[in-house]
């Protein structure tokens, strides 16, 4: 299996420095804010640099969290059961590695079962594990798709990801209203048209917009 790594604490995901400690996080955030033009040391900003910190914690929680520990846990009663599985409107909630800006908007998970099953709120929590950090919405698919696919191996596996990016609709280009939709489809929903017109029909038919890796 290729089970996709996991950055691990303390430390900085894919460096050995160690993570900093909590006051010189805050004295970071002071620095901002000075950098802005504003004076941290005023009434109304005393308290922010506490309380960007603890928000960071947890928009950026998915770091403490092993995706593929969260699949482990299978059932096999399934009464033979072999027709697919969907967890549809998944509220996601991530952040733009680039500009560290919202990306906001809804994932459909599902997957075609092979001997196994996993309770839903697992996938569930793995979008949520992969979205809280720092990401890229075309990263964040492929990582959610490829984790369910090694860990619980089943004929297939499709994530379909629509959300909007504030890097774009509130800086920059300035284009509000404006989704971005991505899919990773693995397996049966890869190589059988048929299954993968059944999965978008279920999901609302918007495969129209759907680009496939």
């Amino acid at each position: 299996m290729n089970i996709i790594s996991t950055p691990a604490r303390p430390g900085a995901a894919g460096t050995s420095e160690p993570r900093p400690t909590r006051e010189e996080a805050e004295a970071a955030v002071r620095t901002l804010l000075r950098w802005a033009g504003d004076n941290p040391t005023r009434e109304g900003l005393v308290d922010t640099p506490s309380r960007v910190v603890r928000s960071y914690e947890e928009f950026f929680a998915g770091y403490d969290v092993d995706p593929v520990a969260l699949l482990e846990r299978t059932f096999e009663e399934t009464e033979g059961y072999d027709e697919i599985v969907l967890l549809r409107d998944i509220r996601l909630e991530s952040h733009c590695e680039h500009h560290m800006v919202p990306i906001l908007g809804r994932a459909h998970v599902a997957y075609l079962p092979h001997r196994r099953v996993v309770g839903i709120s697992k996938l569930a929590r793995v979008v949520e594990a992969y979205s809280k950090r720092l990401q890229i919405q075309e990263k964040l698919t492929a990582q959610i798709a490829n984790t369910i696919q090694d860990v619980l191996e089943p004929r297939g596996v499709a994530v379909v990801i629509e959300a909007a990016h504030q890097c774009m609709t509130t800086r920059g280009v300035h284009k509000p209203g404006v989704t971005m939709v991505t899919s990773r489809m693995l397996g049966v929903f890869r190589d059988n048209a048929t299954t993968r017109r059944e999965l978008l029909a279920m999901i609302g038919n918007r495969g129209s917009s759907i680009m496939t890796e």
